[in-house]
């Protein structure tokens, strides 16, 4: 039952508006609905909508208007200000943020001039994991892409307002281009930003706030690491200022120390002359006294004469006594500033240590680890080790003016030693510049990075490409002398023997490889040291001995990449850097392709790390990986990599259908808790067949991405059902219902299963399944051409039209109105069917599909057929058993020629062509 209220704008908030302005949606199953109608229009309507209960209401009558249906809202909150009002209020650092964030998932333009419709939106509601909820991210993006097209129409095409109108139509482009294949991600990305948004508003204003959302950590983490590298930079600014003061003082300590014995013995003179007149004085006024009569006067005058030179004598004893006292207080001032500089120096690096830790060996390493992870298909930041190479060339510079600051430090105290018991106490000074060194070449030798990896699965003979960046190469000067960068392949065992020394293995190879050296160049324009290697070319390759039933496609190597080059006046500091490549697995033939790609991606999504140390600058011991892992973890990678190829991810039904492939059960069983090993993913065979799981993917994964791409990117091709599910599916549904999935029993195969009457029991369905069309049948002809072509499919599962769901994949066959020059017409394939019940189904067929451990009622074949049809003909010819001999005795070598020229065959097929599928053309234009 659908009830329904109208009500105005104001109504509807003076109703739902709390005390506090907020809107509080708990455990309802209430939400905002539209009439299906323009988003221009939705634009001018939206003081009124209905609300609709959502009881018994089916999913494809649900529209996304206000916003999007769910059985029960979850919490939705409407405040007096916008969410976006309060973001563009934050502080500039919070603004960063934003911006960042914006810069690299969503349109900050659309964010901006369409914050009211995308903060109406209950995304909360949609559940990004869910593909049943894809119809409704499918419907948001819709609007929100017309509400753009619209606004931009709005805009006229001359002034100020041309920029934006060309900015929309670029930003149309980009959201259909990106989400159209997964709409799902779209909503994944808004909530992300929305979160991110209202984590950092909630934050500013309450800064005390515990952040959980990982993006938010994670700028959060970079925030705090720039900030104190900030720090750190404020610091060693203040160290060289108070340096420098220590230098003046010492300086002038050394003239005063110097010229205090001659000013000494100046004024030692002048207070013995003094004395010598003031004993000479008082001889005199003890004669006068003796001597009595009118001298008063003269009395008078010898005794001022004394006082005089008394205080004279008493000054220039003071000032003999200050040279000593201030030559001691400034040779206690410097003692002083020393000791607050060390203890300045020490404190700065071990603040240094613990940012330099952060960057290298936590955010570095998590680079690394997301590189690797993107080896299967995961998504990585572009900039992001553009990000860290700021950082650590911001620490370089740091590090070097410390250590030039120490080195400067320890020139001013050879030059004036104090050897005071203070001054001996708090000599850190020895230890200190061997710290600030041995972080040097910590940074230095970790920050040599392999940017852009060689491929993991490497054939022999063929050409590859490497990029190597020395992050902090433009801060330390390297590139006015740049380094030359050699390349080496090297085994499993001598990467382990390189990680315990440096020095014994850096010379081990197990191949040849050309064009493997080449000197860095510095890039003004990105300010990066780096190497690109172009051309390299793997030529040998020496394998170790085997062992057990170990493959080929199994052993494992890596590019080793080193250089060395020195840093500092007369090159007084000396490095020798190197970094390993991602393992890659060497192969000789293109069919040993998939085997190989497994053992990579086994390598890089369960690679297990260890703890860092100043030699395992990988963050692994080469190249350790568990013997099992969840089947779980096992899900993530094969999401991941099939969204990566197809386009489009695995839902949680395909997922539990590989899980029955793989553990033999059924797609209804729960495996989260089973474990899966690398034998029972590609080493055992699949229970019946004669390829393994992984096999069995790749091969689908393949045909996929080379022609059935669209197709599953629209999800009209079901694919990972098995045959029991469809056959159960199908019955229920009306005759001519189809679906597409993936052939259990062939490698990279398409079958179409569909509902047909039953010809021996009127008005009983059977379910047919054509046999499966491989890369072959489908470069001649394509699926969805193949299904236009057979009448008896007329609905796609479960009840969609096949010519909407398809006609828009389908190719014209055009005919020519005219004969050829030589006077023929020329024909083309179409797909036909023989007539239902012509031969059972045989499950010991092996083109026959058919589901693991189901041993259900045989099913009627299929005749696949590749007939010909000419223009101004009504009729058909199959290609069946059935040949006239007389029609071919008849026919001449040119007719026989030219209607095998008229074939629509590649010519790389031509080899697999048979005569049985040649001579009916040849009778049909004869």
């Amino acid at each position: 039952m659908i009830k329904l209220c109208k009500m105005s704008k104001n109504s509807k908030r003076n109703k739902l508006q709390s005390e506090v302005n907020t809107l509080e949606m708990e455990e309802c199953n209430i939400t905002p609905k539209i009439e299906r109608q323009t988003s221009a229009e939705y634009a001018r309507n939206m003081d009124t909508a209905q609300y609709v209960t959502l009881e018994n209401v089916s999913s494809n009558e649900i529209n996304v208007g206000h916003g999007v249906l769910a059985p029960k809202c979850k919490k939705h909150i409407c405040t007096s200000m916008s969410l976006w009002a309060k973001t563009q209020q934050l502080p500039p650092e919070y603004l960063k943020q934003i911006e960042t964030i914006y810069a690299t998932q969503f349109p900050i333009e659309v964010r901006h001039y369409f914050a009211e419709w995308i903060e109406e939106q209950p995304w909360s509601q949609v559940d990004e994991n869910n593909s049943q909820h894809e119809q409704y991210a499918v419907q948001l993006l819709v609007n929100l892409v017309q509400l753009i097209q619209d606004k931009s129409d709005e805009l006229p095409t001359t002034g100020e307002y041309f920029l934006l109108k060309l900015r929309f139509q670029n930003v149309i482009d980009q959201l259909r281009e990106k989400y159209e294949p997964s709409p799902l991600a779209f909503v994944k990305v808004v909530k992300s930003c929305l979160n991110l948004e209202e984590a950092l508003v909630n934050q500013a204003e309450n800064p005390s706030l515990v952040i959980e959302d990982p993006t938010v950590q994670q700028l959060a983490t970079n925030k705090q690491i720039s900030k104190d590298i900030e720090t750190l930079q404020t610091w060693t600014s203040v160290t060289d200022t108070e340096i420098k003061q220590l230098q003046d003082k010492q300086e002038a300590l050394i003239i005063q120390w110097k010229n205090s014995p001659q000013i000494t013995a100046q004024l030692g003179n002048a207070v013995q002359q003094l004395q010598q007149k003031l004993e000479f004085v008082k001889t005199q006024i003890q004669q006068t006294q003796q001597g009595g009569g009118d001298n008063h006067a003269e009395l008078e005058k010898l005794r001022n004469e004394k006082d005089e030179l008394m205080t004279r004598e008493k000054d220039m004893s003071a000032q003999l006594k200050n040279v000593q006292t201030e030559l001691a207080a400034k040779a206690q001032e410097v003692i002083e500033l020393r000791s607050t500089l060390l203890t300045k120096y020490k404190k700065s690096f071990l603040f240094l240590e613990d940012v330099q830790k952060k960057v290298i060996d936590v955010e570095l390493i998590a680079w690394k680890r997301k590189q690797q992870l993107s080896g299967n298909g995961a998504p990585i930041e572009e900039k992001l080790l553009d990000r860290l190479q700021s950082w650590s060339e911001s620490l370089a510079e740091i590090i070097w003016k410390s250590r030039q600051q120490i080195l400067q430090f320890e020139v001013l105290r050879t030059r004036l030693p104090l050897n005071t018991s203070a001054e001996n106490q708090s000599d850190i000074l020895p230890d200190l510049n061997q710290k600030i060194t041995a972080l040097l070449s910590s940074l230095v030798t970790s920050t040599f990075v392999v940017e852009h990896q060689p491929p993991q699965v490497l054939k022999k003979e063929s050409r590859f490409t490497a990029k190597i960046r020395l992050l902090v190469g433009g801060k330390l000067n390297i590139h006015m002398n740049p380094p030359t960068v050699k390349a080496s392949i090297i085994s499993e065992e001598q990467a382990r023997g390189l990680l315990k020394s440096d020095v014994t293995a850096k010379d081990a190879d197990s191949g040849d490889i050309l064009n493997k050296e080449g000197t860095m160049e510095y890039h003004d324009g990105k300010g990066e040291l780096s190497i690109q290697f172009r051309n390299m070319q793997l030529k040998k390759i020496k394998r170790a001995d085997k062992k057990g039933t170990e493959a080929v496609t199994e052993e494992k190597f890596c590019i080793l990449f080193q250089s060395d080059f020195q840093l500092g006046i007369n090159g007084e500091l000396m490095f020798q850097v190197w970094t390993l490549s991602l393992p890659v697995v060497v192969t000789v033939h293109g069919n040993q392709e998939c085997n190989a790609l497994a053992t990579v991606l086994w390598d890089n999504q369960f690679a297990e790390p260890v703890i860092i140390s100043s030699f395992q600058k990988n963050g692994r011991t080469p190249f350790q990986v568990p013997s099992q892992v969840s089947w779980t973890l096992m899900s993530q990678l094969l999401n991941t990599k099939f969204q990566s190829v197809t386009g489009r991810g695995l839902c949680a039904e395909n997922l539990k259908y590989l899980a029955s492939k793989v553990f033999g059960g059924k797609p209804t069983d729960e495996y989260s808790n089973h474990n899966i090993n690398w034998s029972l993913f590609n080493k055992d065979t699949l229970p019946g067949r004669s390829f393994t799981f992984w096999e069995w993917f790749y091969a689908v994964m393949r045909l996929t991405k080379d022609h059935l791409k669209n197709l599953w990117c629209d999800k009209t091709i079901i694919g990972f059902v098995s045959k029991q599910q469809a056959q159960e599916w199908l019955q229920m549904r009306p005759v001519g219902t189809f679906l597409c999935r993936f052939s259990d029993s062939e490698l990279g195969g398409v079958t179409i299963a569909w509902s047909a009457e039953d010809p021996k029991s009127p008005g009983e369905r059977q379910v047919w399944n054509l046999a499966p069309y491989g890369t072959k049948e489908i470069n001649i002809r394509t699926l969805a051409d193949r299904i236009k072509d057979l009448p008896q499919l007329t609905h796609l599962f479960p009840d969609i039209p096949k010519d909407q769901a398809f006609s828009k994949y389908y190719t014209t066959d055009t005919l020519p109105d005219i004969k050829d020059p030589e006077g023929y017409i020329k024909t083309h394939l179409i797909n036909t069917l023989t007539t239902p019940g012509a031969a059972p189904m045989n499950y010991d067929n092996p083109s026959t599909p058919q589901a693991i451990g189901y041993s259900g009622p045989d099913s009627p074949a299929s005749i696949y057929s590749q007939p010909i049809s000419t223009p101004g003909s009504n009729v058909t010819s199959t290609n069946n058993n059935l040949m006239d001999l007389g029609a071919i005795a008849e026919a001449s070598e040119d007719d026989m020629l030219d209607a095998f020229i008229s074939l629509d065959y590649n010519a790389d097929n031509l080899n697999d062509m048979s005569l049985m599928e040649i001579l009916p053309s040849m009778m049909a234009n004869n």
